[in-house]
C-alpha cells in the first residue's frame, strides 16, 4: 500500500518566512495597521484571509482586505527570484520517494507562489501531488489541506506523515489524524512545536534526513 509524505514549503522546504513578514508588515503599514512583526511571524503559515483575522481588530473594515493580501501578494513577489532552499531539502525530498512514499506539497502559498517554491526547491521529479489554498475552503489550521492532500494520492491517515514549521501545521496534521513533524527553520521553539501536536522536531531538513531512520517515517506501516 501508498504511503504519504506531506511537506509544507514556506519554513519549511525554503527559507522564506523572513520573507513573508517583510511582505505582510509592509503591506498591513501601508494600509494603515501598525502590527509587530513578531506577531506577524507567528501568524505565518495561515491563508492570508486567516492571517488578517488573526492579527487584526474584528471590527475592522474588510473591505480593504483584499488590497492588504494583493499588497502583500505584490511585494512578495518581487522576492521570487531570490528564493533558496534549505539545505538538503531536495535530497530529502528524493529519498523519501526512493524509498516508495508519495511525497506530495501542501501550503498555504497560492498557485503562482507556488511556482517560484518549486522552483526553488528543484525536485518536481519526484513530487506526486500538491495541494495550495486555491484548493480548499478553509486552510490550516483546519485539517482541510492534508485531508485533500491525502485524496490526492488516496492514501489514510495512518500510513502518512506531515512536516511542517508552523504551529498551524502541527494543529492540522492532529486534526487530520496524521503524524506531525515540526522543524525548526521556520523560527518557532521546540515546546511550542511539541506543544502543538508534533511528534518530533528537528533542525531543518538536512537534520531530519541524518535522522530519517528514528524518524516518524520509519514507524509508518511498509505494506
Amino acid at each position: 500500500m501508498d504511503r504519504a509524505a506531506l511537506f509544507d514549503v514556506d519554513g519549511t522546504l525554503v527559507d522564506s518566512n523572513h520573507l513573508h513578514v517583510l511582505a505582510w508588515w509592509e503591506a498591513l503599514r501601508q494600509g494603515g495597521h501598525e502590527v509587530p512583526s513578531h506577531a506577524v511571524h507567528r501568524a505565518i503559515g495561515l491563508p492570508g484571509d486567516r492571517l488578517l483575522e488573526h492579527l487584526l481588530d474584528k471590527d475592522r473594515d474588510r473591505s480593504q482586505d483584499d488590497r492588504l493580501s494583493t499588497g502583500h501578494d505584490t511585494l512578495y513577489a518581487t522576492f521570487f527570484e531570490r528564493l533558496r532552499a534549505f539545505d538538503k531539502a531536495s535530497e530529502l525530498l528524493r529519498t523519501l520517494a526512493s524509498d516508495g512514499w508519495k511525497v506530495v506539497l501542501v501550503t498555504s502559498a497560492t498557485d503562482r507562489e507556488l511556482e517560484a517554491l518549486r522552483r526553488a526547491v528543484d525536485a518536481d521529479d519526484v513530487i506526486a501531488e500538491t495541494a495550495t489554498a486555491d484548493d480548499i475552503e478553509r486552510g490550516k489550521p483546519a485539517p482541510d489541506p492534508i485531508e485533500h492532500a491525502l485524496a490526492l494520492v488516496d492514501v489514510t491517515p495512518d500510513r502518512a506523515v506531515f512536516v511542517g514549521d508552523a504551529l498551524w501545521d502541527m494543529k492540522a496534521a492532529r486534526r487530520a489524524d496524521v503524524t506531525g513533524v515540526g522543524l525548526l527553520c521556520g523560527g518557532l521553539p521546540r515546546a511550542e512545536l511539541t506543544e502543538a501536536g508534533a511528534a518530533a522536531v528537528y533542525d531543518d531538513p538536512a537534520d531530519l534526513l541524518a535522522h530519517l531512520d528514528t524518524s516518524p517515517f520509519r514507524s509508518r506501516p511498509v505494506t
